[in-house]
């Protein structure tokens, strides 16, 4: 009687873990054709329909670019429209309609 010696694949490799973005802050925004890009330090991109927002889908390109980023990067502020947003939210898929 032979005895079966268990070798797998998964017992050999050494299990590297993917990367896990521990915040999410922002680092510039941009507006093209209908959405609005929010560029994250981690490197990912937020890209949500800009008529979510109707001060900013009203705003005009020269408002647009005239934002702030807040708080480390955790808020986004447009001061001519009176518009605030949290790169939370926009993680979240939070819209004007959902308020």
């Amino acid at each position: 009687m032979s005895t079966l010696t268990e070798t797998t694949p998964t017992a050999k490799r050494k299990f590297r873990r993917a990367f896990v973005p521990q915040s999410a802050l922002a680092q510039t925004i941009e507006f093209a054709d209908d959405l609005i890009h929010v560029f994250l330090t981690d490197g990912r991109i937020i890209s949500v329909p800009v008529i979510w927002f109707p001060l900013l889908h009203e705003a005009t390109p020269e408002q647009r670019a005239a934002y702030e980023i807040g708080g480390g990067g955790i808020s986004l502020h447009w001061p001519e429209i009176d518009e605030d947003l949290s790169v939370a939210s926009l993680l979240a898929g939070a819209d004007w309609q959902a308020a």
